[in-house]
């Protein structure tokens, strides 16, 4: 029986807003498992996929950062973009990883721009790749 509930929140839109037995998300530092009475937590979010479990049924979405805040039984997560990873453009991330690896980073600021942009990428594919499985 469902025991979470989750809300996805974009810029744009509200991505997505359903119940879960289980969340795994990607945070800045690892993977964190979010189960029914979980403690109070705030983060922030990595890139990567995000998989939420309810009914032996498994929805992956591609979260691009942002934050997360849990309490109550309730997963909120602010994101710049959250998409299904069966939606992920590979061949765009492709373009992207490799755009960003070659570009030039002669600042701080710029490198960690490039880093951003290459961690992104590699996300990406890797999402689409795992859902397409």
């Amino acid at each position: 029986m469902p025991s979470i509930q989750c809300i996805v929140v974009t810029p744009e839109k509200t991505a997505l807003e359903t119940t879960a037995d289980f969340i795994a998300l990607p945070l800045a530092d690892g993977e964190m498992g979010i189960g029914e009475n979980h403690a109070p937590v705030i983060g922030r979010l990595g890139y990567g996929e995000m998989r939420i479990v309810s009914g032996g049924e498994t929805q992956q979405l591609y979260v691009d950062g942002g934050f997360v805040q849990i309490a109550d039984n309730v997963v909120s997560i602010l994101t710049g973009k959250a998409i299904p990873s069966t939606d992920i453009d590979v061949d765009q991330a492709e373009k992207q990883l490799e755009e960003a690896s070659k570009a030039a980073a002669p600042t701080d600021e710029l490198a960690a721009i490039k880093t951003r942009n290459i961690v992104q990428a590699r996300s990406q594919i890797r999402a689409a790749k795992r859902s397409a499985k």
